[in-house]
């Protein structure tokens, strides 16, 4: 796995970013350049637990960037996936109580080849590459443990508030039948 050429002059985070995506593309630069993003806006830093939390509306290349170099991830409960399909990121400081949201907004040259549009997301300055504006929304609840509660129907566990009563008992969502009578809104 090699980056382009004029990439090796980025910081050894760019290529374990590359390393622990598995390769190197456009979308692990949006991501990367998001990370640089947090970091001056909101003096971003690997958190130990949940002081740091990333929001994505995606689940594009770039949130392995945001998972790597700011320890955002699912199983610690700081990294949050809200599918809007938008190519952006709201990050919360929950010590500084400081927040921002990074909407990605450059648009690729139509002659730009894949490594040079790469290139080009790693050299911009990073209000060409992004838009700051603050959250829509508040930042998520620290994570929970829930009691498990055992599926009437496959018998295994899920936490209390992903079962659903199904004829009297208790079923996981895997269980539970899918009810819909074609409303096709959220």
């Amino acid at each position: 796995m090699r980056p382009h050429t004029e990439t090796t002059r980025h910081s050894a985070e760019w290529m374990l970013c590359g390393e622990f995506h598995g390769h190197f593309c456009p979308g692990l630069a949006i991501g990367y350049r998001a990370v640089e993003a947090a970091r001056q806006h909101l003096g971003a830093s690997r958190p130990e637990d949940e002081e740091l939390v990333c929001v994505t509306e995606n689940d594009a290349c770039g949130v392995d960037a945001i998972q790597l170099l700011l320890s955002c991830t699912v199983g610690k409960g700081n990294l949050v996936f809200r599918p809007t399909g938008k190519m952006a990121f709201t990050f919360f400081d929950r010590d500084a109580g400081a927040a921002m949201r990074v909407y990605f907004k450059a648009e690729r040259n139509e002659a730009d080849s894949r490594e040079e549009w790469q290139e080009r997301l790693l050299t911009l300055p990073l209000d060409e590459v992004f838009s700051f504006s603050e959250p829509r929304f508040e930042p998520p609840e620290r994570a929970r443990l829930f009691s498990g509660i055992a599926c009437a129907r496959c018998g295994e566990r899920a936490p209390d508030h992903r079962v659903r009563v199904l004829d009297g008992g208790c079923v996981c969502l895997d269980c539970f039948p899918v009810y819909d009578r074609g409303w096709f809104g959220r």
